[in-house]
């Protein structure tokens, strides 16, 4: 048994004058859910269909469980696919093609195929014409995680899903873990990755920026406070994970929090506090703030 699960060796992708991903090198461990995360336009689409043979390298190569990716037929035969814009054939119902993966892919759960139609409210009576973008991501997730395939790549798999869908998701995401499959999810969104992730590649503009566990990934989340408060401005100047307090003179002031919010709300309870806003930063403003200076891009 090979010690990678996907290899990308020197992986690079140009299109004319415009470099898609520049010399990526990346190794993902048998039985790790491994998050491929950067906002959108940053090369994960690219650098996935790479890795499944589904477009040609530029330079350098990848591999699924030691294999060429070249070699589609035989890399194919060990994981399943879920792209981020799911086609289904119209005239088929779900159940017909839930049953048709099951018959050309690398084998099937077929009692766990059929919990999750239920998990995931699918109704597999209807014929794909009738299903909303969610349902169609539905009907993927569902054959995806009901195989055997010791690998599956999940490229934005929730765009499509409610709430209570995502939660039904990572729950089965943390199965295929426990099965032993290894999980390859590329998204831009960090709650999702931050939930079931054991390791983090970071893209940002085509160049593997770092690749983080959980706790580095962690130190990213750095929220945005914006407090309204009538009397005296509160002190959180030595508190943990506050940073850049800002105060603009009319009752209001903001600051930067990472980690744990127990110390900074505290504080605040000891000060008239009349409004408090937090904003999550997008994940462009993140790569901006921690790696453009150091990266010079």
């Amino acid at each position: 048994m090979t010690d990678s699960a996907l290899r990308a060796v020197d992986l690079t992708k140009r299109y004319g004058r415009l470099t898609a991903l520049d010399t990526l090198n990346l190794d993902v461990a048998p039985g790790e859910v491994f998050g491929f995360l950067g906002p959108n336009g940053a090369g994960k689409s690219t650098t996935i269909r790479l890795m499944l043979g589904l477009a040609r390298p530029t330079a350098g190569r990848a591999e699924v469980f030691g294999a060429d990716a070249a070699d589609v037929a035989r890399a194919h035969r060990s994981l399943a696919y879920v792209p981020a814009d799911v086609a289904l054939w119209p005239q088929l119902t779900g159940a017909e093609i839930l049953h048709l993966h099951a018959r050309t892919g690398p084998g099937t759960d077929p009692s766990y195929r059929d919990e999750l139609v239920e998990r995931f409210d699918l109704d597999p009576s209807k014929p794909a014409r009738t299903y909303s973008t969610g349902n169609r991501q539905k009907v993927a997730l569902i054959a995806a995680f009901a195989t055997r395939a010791p690998l599956l790549v999940l490229d934005e798999p929730t765009s499509g899903l409610d709430p209570l869908m995502e939660q039904e998701f990572r729950t089965a995401v943390r199965a295929a873990r426990d099965r032993g499959q290894t999980v390859f999810l590329s998204s831009h969104q960090l709650a999702e990755v931050e939930a079931v992730c054991d390791r983090v590649g970071i893209l940002r503009a085509g160049h593997l920026v770092e690749v983080a566990t959980l706790s580095r990934l962690r130190a990213l989340h750095r929220s945005e406070v914006t407090v309204s408060y009538a009397g005296p401005a509160p002190t959180l100047t030595a508190v943990p994970g506050v940073e850049a307090i800002t105060e603009n003179g009319d009752g209001r002031l903001r600051f930067t929090l990472t980690g744990s919010p127990a110390a900074a709300l505290r504080c605040l309870a000891t000060a008239d506090v009349t409004a408090l806003a937090v904003r999550e930063p997008s994940l462009e403003e993140m790569f901006l703030d921690y790696y453009g200076a150091e990266n010079g891009r």
